[in-house]
């Protein structure tokens, strides 16, 4: 795909365009966790139960992994500039209608509009980053747009906390408006348009089955839970809807003359591999943050600013990371700032396997510092190989797909690892629960009372649950670090980009 615009423009204004696309990058990126830590207040407001509720963080990743792969047309249809100006307008509208919200049907049909208009914000921004940047400040502009990529969700349960308990849930949306304002206004002054010059067809049925498919297994993974997986009629419908669909899209892909992902990405093994590792990386970040600030507030008491604060060192070490990443990439070979990022990330997730009912925040704060110094210097690196070898005409389509398979890691680990994290707790209850008897000498030691009265028995059923939700966390931990470990040896199958200062050309790969 050919482009035409004027790049002489952007490049002049270069600083005021990065800190316009880095407002909606961070906007966009925060929104996919700022609601986590407000989950409890939310649910209560709505009348919602604990499954119904995941909705909300759910259908704003898959309504973002939907449209994502869209990014690349609408771009070369409407222009990049235009686009950006909808997505942001769109987004922020949605996110003030989700802060209006008075019921459960409501605010998750408003999350899907946020979702729906901000998937193109991150595809989008790295491409323009990438545009207006000479090959040698590649590395330092993904850097920065790591920062806002990977820094939004990480502070986003300290400001969601901050902003549920001093003011109410819904300011977790309202705070949207000054800075989707002030981002439409930078990118409407500064930053040029540019068109393609030779439109592809839209591949309608590419896009349909694949978006169906991605809206069907998200379904599968949310209600199975709930409907006792393939014992429920429901959770076929779901499987068969998903098989038949992802079926189409491959036929489709491989036969139509102009498929609506570009064939020539999907052969790049450099890029498919980086996207790969993009999809466990979405795991290992999004499954995590969905499951800390429950274990937080539900599991330990802690108030919800207070678990916004907890959470701070996550964002501090990835904050770090990102300042040392921008510098070492085009020093340091790219696989080894992977290795050191994804081993980190290994032992932060070890060290919560060791979380337990008696413990204080140090730990928690410990293994949240870990895992951002982690994260930050997995994501950046990544995007950096991903792109190292895509044709530039093709950036806007790679930067796509590579978000769109990042979202539905997203989605799909937090879906998995809630439902195993339920699964684990009536597991882990029904073991415990057979060896809660008169009989056995340990509970006699524990509770003489026995069961004599009903405050003893709900007092120990009390227990029994905190005990088994927490081994449930554990075990979820304990899959997410052996997910970590599987990564580290994929590592070999990429290939590090090398930056030549001064090369007109873009890098040269080793």
């Amino acid at each position: 795909m050919n482009w035409r615009g004027n790049g002489r423009g952007d490049a002049a204004n270069r600083i005021p365009i990065t800190i316009s696309i880095m407002l909606a990058t961070v906007m966009n990126s925060i929104d996919t966790t700022i609601a986590n830590v407000a989950l409890p207040h939310i649910q209560g407001s709505v009348s919602a139960s604990a499954e119904q509720i995941t909705w909300v963080l759910t259908s704003y990743i898959v309504a973002a992994a939907i449209m994502t792969p869209l990014t690349g047309f609408l771009a070369g249809r409407i222009g990049r500039k235009q686009l950006f100006l909808w997505s942001i307008g769109g987004f922020t509208i949605a996110s003030m209608l989700c802060g209006l919200a008075d019921g459960l049907i409501e605010i998750v049909a408003f999350r899907l509009l946020q979702g729906l208009f901000g998937a193109s914000l991150i595809p989008l921004s790295q491409a323009v980053l990438l545009d207006i940047n000479p090959p040698e400040k590649q590395p330092q502009a993904m850097a920065v747009w790591g920062a806002g990529a990977v820094l939004g969700p990480v502070f986003g349960p300290v400001l969601g906390g901050w902003l549920t308990d001093s003011l109410s849930w819904r300011w977790v949306f309202f705070i949207n408006l000054p800075v989707g304002l002030l981002a439409m206004a930078g990118v409407a002054i500064f930053l040029s348009e540019k068109k393609a010059t030779n439109q592809k067809p839209f591949d309608f049925l590419g896009f349909a089955s694949l978006a169906i498919a991605i809206a069907a297994i998200q379904m599968l993974l949310d209600r199975g839970p709930g409907q006792d997986w393939f014992y429920s009629n429901e959770i076929w419908t779901y499987a068969i809807i998903f098989a038949i669909s992802l079926w189409v899209f491959g036929v489709q892909i491989f036969t139509v003359k102009h498929p609506f992902i570009e064939l020539s990405i999907l052969k790049d093994f450099n890029f498919m591999m980086s996207t790969l590792l993009g999809f466990f990386v979405g795991v290992l970040m999004f499954a995590t943050m969905a499951l800390l600030p429950s274990l937080m507030q539900s599991l330990m008491g802690y108030p919800v600013a207070y678990s916004g604060l907890v959470s701070m060192p996550r964002g501090l070490g990835s904050f770090i990371s990102m300042l040392m990443v921008g510098q070492l990439i085009t020093r340091v070979n790219v696989r080894i700032i992977l290795l050191v990022g994804l081993s980190i990330t290994a032992y932060s997730m070890w060290l919560m396997t060791f979380f337990n009912l008696s413990m204080d925040e140090d730990l928690l704060e410990v293994a949240g510092f870990l895992a951002g110094i982690g994260t930050g210097l997995v994501f950046v690196p990544l995007s950096t190989i991903a792109f190292s070898t895509i044709n530039p005409a093709l950036r806007a389509e790679a930067a796509g797909f590579y978000t769109l398979i990042r979202n539905i890691g997203s989605s799909v680990g937090i879906s998995i690892m809630q439902a195993i994290f339920v699964t684990g707790i009536a597991a882990s209850r029904a073991a415990m629960s057979e060896h809660a008897r008169p009989d056995n000498p340990v509970f006699q030691a524990y509770y003489p009372g026995g069961f004599d009265n009903l405050a003893s028995i709900a007092g120990l059923n009390g227990q029994i649950m905190r005990q088994a939700t927490m081994l449930s966390y554990v075990h979820s931990f304990n899959l997410l670090f052996l997910l970590a470990l599987f990564c580290i040896p994929l590592l070999l199958l990429l290939r590090s980009p090398k930056y030549v200062r001064n090369d007109p050309a873009h890098a040269a790969v080793e």
